[in-house]
Parts: structure tokens; C-alpha cells; sequence
């Protein structure tokens, strides 16, 4: 099969919501195997339990990271294609005006250099940048 999706951090958070979107669930169910995220987004997950007080929720959320880890999702680094890429398309953006944040702008060329689709709820956040395939599995 391979590699067809890069999860962004609104996806991989759905499934511990306490009434996750059904389209989402299913979307990984049935392209288990088939994604990836990106160590930006690993970090955006490990950083939001970290900032959490002691509690069973955290506790819990810490145990669904393992799990991920233990099940072989597999967490893409961002390396120098990925930093060339962003490089040319943050300077693109600014001779526009645009600022783009950071941690978005490495979450999608992590995407565009692997050539995967980046799968987000934040479609608008990532529509700015050239080349890059983007999916919505919130919506049917």
C-alpha cells in the first residue's frame, strides 16, 4: 500500500475527544496503515499533555501516544528537502505580505516533500502554499 496521508495534529487528537467526529474515525480506519504525521505534529501532541496538570486524563492521553508509537506510526522528521521547500514558499509568501506560523509552514513541506496528502481540519491554514495536497476528513 504505502504512504498516501500526513496527520495533522486536529486529526490525531479525534479519536480521545469525548465525541469524536465519526467521519474522522472511520477515515483512519479505513486507511490504517496508509499514514503518517510529522515530528512537528508528534511535538504539538506531546507538548499539549505536557502542559496539562497530573490527572487521569493526562495519565490517559500519555497511554494513547504510547499506543500510537507501539502500533508503528511512523513519525517523519523534517529534514533538508523539507527545509529548502519551506524556505522557497516562505519567501514567496512574504513578497505577498503573508507570515506564515512556523509549525504550520514544517507540517506541510514535511507533507509536500514526501509527496503526501496532508490531512487537516485547518484547510484554509495550509491552502496558501503551492504544490501541497490537502484533505478534510470532518466532512463526509
Amino acid at each position: 500500500m504505502g504512504l498516501k496521508y500526513l496527520l495533522d495534529t486536529n486529526i490525531l487528537s479525534e479519536p480521545v475527544k469525548p465525541h469524536p467526529n465519526e467521519h474522522v474515525l472511520h477515515k483512519l480506519n479505513q486507511y490504517s496503515g496508509q499514514y503518517c504525521t510529522s515530528v512537528t505534529v508528534w511535538h504539538e501532541l506531546h507538548y499539549g499533555v505536557e502542559r496539562m496538570t497530573d490527572s487521569k486524563r493526562k495519565k490517559s492521553l500519555f497511554a494513547y501516544l504510547d499506543t500510537l508509537e507501539q502500533g508503528g506510526l511512523i513519525v517523519l522528521p523534517y529534514e533538508k528537502m523539507a527545509g529548502q521547500w519551506l524556505a522557497k514558499e516562505r519567501g514567496r509568501l512574504s513578497k505577498r505580505g503573508v507570515t506564515i506560523p512556523y509549525a504550520d509552514g514544517e507540517i506541510a513541506a514535511i507533507a509536500r516533500t514526501n509527496q503526501l496528502t496532508l490531512v487537516t481540519r485547518n484547510t484554509v491554514d495550509f491552502a496558501i502554499y503551492r504544490e501541497l495536497i490537502i484533505q478534510n476528513w470532518f466532512t463526509a
